[in-house]
Parts: C-alpha cells; structure tokens; sequence
C-alpha cells in the first residue's frame, strides 16, 4: 500500500483517525491553561487575538522612574481605591492587582496583607517602604484605558518582548490559526472510538489561544496532515501530527517560550496525548531579550513550521528496528544500567507486556514502557525525571 493508502484506511468514516493514545508522554500544560481560562480570556483566531495584545501596547508608555520619588494616593472616600503619582506626571496611575505585587515585592513587603488593609493604611505603609528603601530606577509600563494603569513595575534593564510581537511571529506560519494554513486550533480525541477528529468548530470551550491582562498563551496543531511512524501491534499505522504551544507576559508574570513536539491527539479537557521528541526554549526577560527573541525564539518556531518529519520518523523507525534485549536478563541489565531501580525495571518490563503483547526488545519497546509508567508518577518531579531518561534513551539512536 502507499502512504496515501494507508493512511485512508486509518482514516474513519467520521473524517478522523485513530490513534494509539496509550503510547508516548501526556502533557498537561495546554490543559492546565484552558481550565483556567475565563471566556473574556479566550480568542477564536489569531487575528482577534492580535488586535487585542496590540490594542493595548498601542495604549502604553513606558518610563523610567526613581522609585523614592513615586507617591502613594489613597482615596478617603473610597477605602478600596489606591492611585500613584508617578514623577513628572500630575496624573494618577492606578495599579493593577499584579503590578501591585511588584511594587510591593520591591519594597519586601507582603503583598497579600497589603491588599486586605484599607486603602489609606495600606498606601501609608507602600509609601514609608517607597521613601525609605534605597533608591533606585525602576521601568513602568502604563496604559491609558479612561484611567490610567500602571500594568508592571520592573527592573530599568527589563527586556520587554511584547505579547503582539510573539502573536505576529505565530501569525506567519499560521495565518488566522483556524485552517486558512496547516497550522490551526485542535480538534478533539472520542475515547469510546479512539478516533482523533481534527475538523471541530472553533468555539470558547474549544479553543486554545488564550491572552489576559498579564499574558498571551497559543496551542496550534498540524493536524490535518497524519504521519506515519511504524505500525501498531494491530498492523494499523502509527500516526503523529506535528504541534506546539508558546507563551509570553509583557509585564514580567513569565518568560517567553515555547515548545515543539508529535502528539498523537488532543483530548477534550486539552491533555496532549502521545507526546514524542518535545523541545522547548525559554527566554528570561533580560536586557538582549528582545534580540535573542528575533535571532533565536522566532526562526526555531518557522523551521520546525518548514521542517520535514522524516529525521523524527526515521529516528522512530531505527529505534523500533535495533533490538537490544533477547531475554529476561537482557531486558534487567539493560534498564539497571541505565539509572533504573530493580522495582521499575521490574514494572517497565510488564507494562510493555500487558500493552504490546510481548516482552521489551526494541529502544521503542522499552522508550514506550518508560514513559508509560512514568504517567503514572504522582509528583511531576518524578514523572519528568522519567520522561527525561525516555528521551535520552531515544535520542541516542537518532
């Protein structure tokens, strides 16, 4: 059969494909973003999303300022209001919850009591930390909404990369994100067929581009476009589908970063299941933060866009055909020598078994025990320590 071929008859009848989401790592993160997210923090494409982040850079300054010279207004009559009065400038600035933070972490003071004290008290103490803590310049973002906010307090060598610039990065590979190119919002896994649909309506439960006030979050598939890597027990192909997700907060709240990887589906609550070969960059927000975003972060988004798939898939093929156990003392030497405890060899061995129908052999073989009964790791710590020997494992075969 060619690839076409086979790759239609694992096409279902509901314009699907099955998959095998019992193999591979299971990541979290796009998951633990969309429970998180409210609707007013969903977007149903890029360019909805582009003109929100850029909307409001658009309303911002930045300056920067003696943070001894900053003045703490609060409001008699309104005990929850508290403005500051930023040098050269009669106009008051209100923080937000965030930026309230910074400054009060400035200064070392506890944030979360300040915020529970009345307006007058609380500014009292954000001022004697502000007149008696050792002067020096800070950088404030502010934006002008009806009242002005003071959005972030950092540090004056703070690399700000904007969250429209990571957006306008994704954009070139992705246009809108909803299908006008390869790159769009996934589609969902049906766990009672096993049948990853990638054609789902863009929708608020559904989607996976994310910003608020004091960040941006993106998840993009190519799933439009299965790739063939092995076979399954069955003799069924093997299907990947290329993906990633990358994040940014122009006020300091994280790094700049973003990851690349296979995935064999996307369920509904947004695990990744089936993860092979993740990588990911993150970029601090340091002085030349913006220039190792436009050398570094940006091209490494387009090549892996541009890429072919053919060293991940022969990299998959080579580790499924070198076989480096034979018997039972093969498949034990093999994993003690690698870190493995005589327990989790133990368990590795027969999760390769009750899943494959037979014994470890392969690098896959024993790639995929590994990373099986890593998900079952109840601290994260433990589980990516795992994953991280899986993938070592794997990547000495390539």
């Amino acid at each position: 059969m060619t690839q076409v071929q086979v790759l239609e008859a694992a096409r279902d009848t509901s314009c699907g494909y099955r998959v095998d989401v019992g193999r591979g790592q299971r990541i979290g993160r796009v998951s633990s973003e969309w429970f998180s997210r409210p609707d007013d923090e969903r977007f149903m494409s890029l360019d909805d999303l582009m003109a929100s982040v850029r909307g409001r850079a658009e309303r911002s300054r930045t300056r920067t300022v003696e943070s001894a010279a900053v003045r703490v207004k609060a409001s008699r009559d309104n005990p929850e209001r508290l403005d500051l009065m930023l040098p050269g400038s009669d106009i008051p600035v209100a923080p937000t919850h965030w930026s309230f933070g910074q400054l009060a972490a400035l200064v070392g003071a506890p944030a979360a009591y300040l915020r529970q004290l009345p307006a007058p008290l609380a500014g009292i103490n954000l001022q004697y930390g502000l007149t008696s803590h050792r002067a020096e310049q800070v950088k404030t973002l502010e934006t002008d909404d009806g009242r002005t906010e003071l959005r972030a307090v950092t540090g004056p060598d703070y690399g700000r990369i904007y969250d429209h610039e990571l957006v306008a990065a994704v954009q070139r590979i992705a246009g809108n994100g909803t299908g006008d190119t390869r790159w769009k919002v996934p589609g969902v896994l049906d766990w009672s067929t096993g049948i990853y649909n990638p054609h789902v309506d863009v929708s608020r439960d559904t989607t996976t581009l994310y910003a608020s006030d004091r960040d941006v979050f993106l998840f993009l598939v190519d799933d439009l476009n299965p790739i063939e890597a092995g076979k399954l027990p069955d003799g069924s192909p093997d299907l990947y589908f290329r993906g990633f997700y990358c994040w940014n907060s122009e006020v300091g709240a994280k790094t700049l970063g973003m990851a690349s990887f296979y995935l064999r589906a996307v369920c509904q609550n947004r695990n990744l299941w089936g993860v092979e070969d993740f990588e990911e960059i993150s970029i601090r927000h340091s002085k030349y933060a913006a220039n190792r975003f436009a050398h570094e972060a940006a091209p490494a988004l387009t090549r892996f866009a541009d890429s072919s798939p053919l060293p991940f898939v022969n990299g998959i093929r080579q580790a499924r055909e070198r076989i480096v156990a034979h018997s039972d003392d093969d498949r034990a030497d093999f994993l003690r020598k690698r870190g493995f405890s005589k327990a989790e060899t133990a368990r590795i061995i027969e999760r390769v078994l009750a899943e494959e129908g037979r014994k470890p052999e392969s690098v896959f073989d024993f790639v995929q025990g590994i990373t099986a009964v890593a998900r079952d790791k109840a601290h994260q710590d433990a589980r990516l320590d795992m994953e991280g020997r899986a993938k070592k494992l794997l990547d000495r075969v390539h």
